[in-house]
Protein backbone atom coordinates (compact mmCIF):
# COMPACT_ATOMS: atom_id res chain seq x y z
CA UNK A 1 0.00 0.00 0.00
CA UNK A 2 1.30 3.43 -0.88
CA UNK A 3 1.98 6.25 1.56
CA UNK A 4 -1.04 8.34 0.53
CA UNK A 5 -3.34 5.33 0.66
CA UNK A 6 -2.07 4.57 4.17
CA UNK A 7 -2.77 8.18 5.22
CA UNK A 8 -6.28 7.98 3.77
CA UNK A 9 -6.88 4.67 5.53
CA UNK A 10 -5.65 6.25 8.77
CA UNK A 11 -7.88 9.31 8.38
CA UNK A 12 -10.99 7.23 7.77
CA UNK A 13 -10.15 4.66 10.47
CA UNK A 14 -9.52 7.43 13.00
CA UNK A 15 -12.81 9.13 12.15
CA UNK A 16 -14.69 5.85 12.51
CA UNK A 17 -12.99 5.16 15.85
CA UNK A 18 -13.95 8.63 17.12
CA UNK A 19 -17.54 8.03 16.00
CA UNK A 20 -17.70 4.63 17.73
CA UNK A 21 -16.36 5.74 21.11
CA UNK A 22 -18.68 8.01 23.08
CA UNK A 23 -17.51 11.15 24.81
CA UNK A 24 -15.69 14.29 23.92
CA UNK A 25 -12.45 13.79 22.07
CA UNK A 26 -10.76 16.89 20.76
CA UNK A 27 -8.64 17.36 17.72
CA UNK A 28 -9.33 18.16 14.13
CA UNK A 29 -8.68 16.22 10.98
CA UNK A 30 -4.89 16.22 11.52
CA UNK A 31 -5.23 14.69 14.97
CA UNK A 32 -7.72 12.20 13.57
CA UNK A 33 -5.29 11.24 10.81
CA UNK A 34 -2.41 10.83 13.27
CA UNK A 35 -4.62 8.74 15.54
CA UNK A 36 -5.69 6.60 12.60
CA UNK A 37 -2.18 6.12 11.23
CA UNK A 38 -0.84 5.14 14.65
CA UNK A 39 -3.89 2.92 15.09
CA UNK A 40 -3.30 1.28 11.72
CA UNK A 41 0.30 0.57 12.71
CA UNK A 42 -0.82 -0.84 16.08
CA UNK A 43 -3.59 -2.86 14.42
CA UNK A 44 -1.21 -4.21 11.79
CA UNK A 45 1.31 -5.15 14.46
CA UNK A 46 -1.34 -6.92 16.57
CA UNK A 47 -2.82 -8.56 13.47
CA UNK A 48 0.57 -9.94 12.52
CA UNK A 49 1.12 -11.34 16.00
CA UNK A 50 -2.38 -12.70 16.70
CA UNK A 51 -3.98 -13.46 13.31
CA UNK A 52 -0.93 -13.77 11.03
CA UNK A 53 -2.25 -10.99 8.76
CA UNK A 54 -1.33 -7.34 8.34
CA UNK A 55 -2.45 -4.03 6.85
CA UNK A 56 -1.13 -4.33 3.32
CA UNK A 57 -4.00 -3.64 0.88
CA UNK A 58 -6.36 -0.66 0.90
CA UNK A 59 -9.46 -2.56 -0.23
CA UNK A 60 -8.94 -5.55 2.08
CA UNK A 61 -11.54 -6.01 4.83
CA UNK A 62 -8.87 -7.26 7.22
CA UNK A 63 -6.89 -4.04 6.70
CA UNK A 64 -9.91 -1.93 7.62
CA UNK A 65 -10.85 -4.03 10.65
CA UNK A 66 -7.28 -3.98 11.96
CA UNK A 67 -6.88 -0.24 11.35
CA UNK A 68 -10.18 0.63 13.05
CA UNK A 69 -9.47 -1.74 15.94
CA UNK A 70 -6.00 -0.30 16.39
CA UNK A 71 -7.43 3.23 16.27
CA UNK A 72 -9.94 2.33 18.98
CA UNK A 73 -7.12 1.00 21.16
CA UNK A 74 -5.00 4.12 20.57
CA UNK A 75 -7.97 6.40 21.30
CA UNK A 76 -8.73 4.57 24.55
CA UNK A 77 -5.11 4.73 25.67
CA UNK A 78 -4.88 8.42 24.70
CA UNK A 79 -8.02 9.12 26.75
CA UNK A 80 -6.52 7.34 29.75
CA UNK A 81 -3.24 9.24 29.46
CA UNK A 82 -4.77 12.69 29.04
CA UNK A 83 -7.75 12.10 31.31
CA UNK A 84 -9.98 14.17 29.03
CA UNK A 85 -12.69 11.52 28.52
CA UNK A 86 -15.66 11.61 30.86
Amino acid sequence: MGFLAFLLLGLIAGAIAKAILPGESGGGWLATMLLGVVGAVVGGWLGTIIFDTDVNEFWSLSSWVLAIGGSLIVLLVWGLITGRRK
